[in-house]
């Protein structure tokens, strides 16, 4: 083989080699049923098939009868799936008929937003362009400083900003983004952080100057990456475990009550808790940074999608906290101000009773660890259907700007109930 030949199969190999590396995610023919499960036997059905096959992803589960499920079907278990609903008596419908058409639609989007290097809040923004952002703001404000809460297992930054206006005041920790393809949390998160520095409102003014902020919009850095470049429903991290599987979910892999409920000891699967708690790279230094803010923080709020969900602790029991009833009135007058705008209707209460069992939460650490006991959890728009997580950036705004409302009264009522003390 002469020196020309060599060079060109070398060529070709690096060439297939690129490939296969940058192969991404694909959901052409993917179809989304939606199913309402009208007995138990059919919620153990729907659950089951959650449990054990890695084929499905379910957008959404019922946690009672006549819950909707939602999930994606891939197309060589569309005649399986067909066929088990028949037999079972589920009621259920198509709603997409070809996901991966509404991924290319945003990817579009995007592509064609990025020409212009605008950050804003009219299209969804990589995780480079959140960090680089993050350092701007560092830079045009005195109030704000670029803050790291630890290292992804691909050595990512955990990066955030605090805040702070005047010193003495309490904290609150804002939380993004922990669950990889909820893009709408980091967009919201990162509204929110914008009006604290721009908003001329006298109400939120005075939040953004009674508070230290501790703002991080992505925490799950690895995995919002992969999110965007290769798979745009993934969830977890990136930890790679054995027989060829990554990651685990980091919202149950907080070390209060981890693996109690509502969390899988397949590594498949999206609820995978890690092999023991606080076994991601993430979760474990994002802790140990928050335990650097101990008896400071007094609030944590966390942003997930979708659901239209307010919630706070527990999670991994029925048991109420020591301060429900406090928990729950808040609960109530911040998602009444959040309908007022553009009446969009949250439900709110306990994690265990609102949406499922779910232990080894971030926020249920929080409360149970380091004692923060103003803890809640947003689960933002849409209220479901196929789009949860490819939610249209049309909604960016209006979503940025009803969940800053009720941010508004959730501190007030927090304050009239003296829970804000340094």
């Amino acid at each position: 083989m002469d020196l020309l030949t060599k060079v060109g199969a070398l060529v070709i190999l690096l060439s297939l080699q690129l490939v296969f590396c940058e192969e991404v995610a694909r959901y052409d023919n993917y179809k989304v049923y939606q199913v309402t499960a009208k007995t138990k036997q059919q919620m153990d059905t729907l659950h089951g098939i959650e449990m054990n096959s890695d084929a499905y992803i379910f957008l959404e589960s019922g946690h009672k009868v006549g819950d909707k499920f939602t999930v994606i079907v891939p197309p060589h278990k569309l005649a399986d799936f067909a066929e088990t609903l028949k037999m079972e008596k589920i009621c259920g419908r198509i709603i997409n008929s070809n996901v991966q058409q509404t991924i290319d639609d945003e990817r579009n989007r995007m592509q064609s937003k990025r020409l212009k290097g605008v950050f804003d809040w009219t299209e969804y923004h990589n995780l480079e362009e959140i960090h680089a952002w993050l350092d701007k703001l560092a830079a045009e404000y005195t109030q704000v400083e670029v803050i790291e809460g630890g290292r992804s297992y691909e050595k990512r930054s955990i990066k955030g900003v605090k805040v702070s206006y005047k010193s003495g005041n309490p904290g609150i920790f804002i939380e993004g983004g922990i669950h990889a393809r909820e893009w709408i949390s980091p967009a919201t998160v990162t509204y929110i952080l914008n009006e604290l520095l721009t908003s001329e409102d006298a109400s939120v003014r005075k939040i953004a100057e009674s508070y230290d902020w501790y703002v991080f919009p992505s925490v799950n850095p690895d995995g919002y990456v992969y999110s965007h470049r290769r798979n745009r429903y993934w969830r977890k991290t990136r930890t790679p475990y054995p027989n060829g599987c990554f990651g685990a979910d980091p919202n149950r892999n907080w070390d209060f009550f981890w693996g109690v409920a509502g969390t899988s000891r397949r590594c498949y699967a999206d609820s995978y808790g890690g092999p023991g708690a606080f076994s991601e790279k993430e979760t474990k230094s994002l802790s140990e940074y928050i335990n650097t803010l101990s008896g400071k923080i007094q609030a944590y709020i966390a942003f997930h999608s979708y659901s239209q969900l307010l919630l706070f602790p527990y999670g991994h029991t029925s048991e109420r906290t020591p301060n429900h009833d406090d928990l729950d009135e808040i609960a109530n007058a911040t998602v009444t101000s959040l309908a007022k705008r553009y009446g969009t209707q949250y439900r709110y209460g306990n994690i265990y009773d609102a949406i499922y069992p779910a232990s080894g939460s971030s926020s249920e650490w929080a409360y149970g660890v380091q004692k923060v006991r103003l803890s809640y959890t947003y689960e933002l728009r849409p209220m479901g259907g196929y789009n949860g997580f490819v939610l249209p950036p049309e909604q960016i705004i209006p979503t940025g700007e009803e969940t800053l409302d009720s941010l508004v009264t959730m501190l007030e009522e927090s304050e009239k109930r003296n829970y804000f003390k340094v």
